[in-house]
């Protein structure tokens, strides 16, 4: 909270990581400052659920867990999976460190069945199945392993057209959603959000240097390697290879300018990369 020349204002910071130099030097982060009262009022509220177990009935617009994040999250998964089966397309893109949680693994797949195109973006360990056929076929997995760690938690809903985008602290995982207090915010800015969906999001999934492939047997291939048959093709050099990371660090550096410079996806996805049968 501040004094300024307009009067008070109350300030807060949202982060995907930890108040830590240390690790700040080779985690990628995210963090929101802002002085939008209805989160600067939710924040407040948050800390006195901390310090004091003074809880409320609602936390909005934030989720907060383990009150509702889980179950919002799912109903926000549950809703593309709706307005794709409605023709109104679905489309998710997550970015997390694992995920693990039963109920989302459910969702996602029901979102699948239902139409919707899901990118997940998980760093570590991930119990879900991409490509099977009749479950999973519109979800693609890839891992980033670079020079950094990938440590921020981001998670897109297309809505028909009204994109919602959260960041926060929260990976999908049961400690995470029921076993400790996490919180993800919602950008409500739209250059926010573009910047997140067009520099961060689109530059991972165009990665084809650092991004492995999961498959549905649960082995991994680079991204630039062919699904089937020999497994040597080398890895792209010169102007065909985007690393994430380094066009990142490009931006942070003033070398590449934010939203130029990604390699265009392809309007129509492949189908999901299925590996060998068990």
């Amino acid at each position: 909270m501040r004094r300024d020349p307009d009067g008070i204002r109350s300030y807060a910071h949202i982060g995907t990581g930890n108040y830590n130099a240390t690790t700040a030097r080779i985690y990628t982060d995210l963090s929101l400052f802002t002085a939008n009262p209805e989160i600067t009022r939710a924040v407040h509220d948050v800390f006195s659920f901390l310090t004091a177990y003074a809880e409320n009935p609602s936390y909005d617009p934030l989720l907060v867990a383990p009150l509702d994040l889980a179950e919002k999250v799912i109903a926000l998964i549950d809703r593309e999976a709706e307005h794709a089966r409605q023709g109104r397309g679905g489309r998710i893109i997550a970015k997390m460190n694992a995920l693990l949680d039963k109920n989302m693994v459910q969702a996602f797949y029901r979102a699948s069945q239902a139409g919707v195109e899901i990118d997940l973006i998980v760093r570590g360990i991930c119990a879900l199945r991409p490509g099977v056929r009749g479950l999973s076929d519109r979800i693609h997995v890839r891992s980033i392993v670079g020079r950094f760690l990938e440590h921020s938690r981001i998670y897109y809903f297309g809505n028909a057209g009204e994109e919602e985008i959260y960041m926060g602290s929260a990976d999908l995982m049961p400690r995470n959603l029921y076993e400790r207090v996490e919180v993800l915010v919602p950008l409500r800015d739209e250059f926010l959000r573009e910047r997140v969906r067009r520099e961060i999001l689109e530059a991972y999934l165009a990665d084809n240097r650092k991004a492995r492939i999961l498959l549905r047997d649960a082995t991994y291939i680079r991204a630039w390697q062919p699904l089937h048959g020999t497994r040597n093709r080398r890895p792209p050099t010169g102007a065909a290879a985007f690393s994430a990371q380094d066009f990142l660090i490009g931006v942070a550096e003033g070398k590449e300018t934010g939203l130029v410079g990604i390699p265009q996806l392809p309007a129509k996805r492949r189908k999901a990369p299925v590996g060998r049968e068990r």
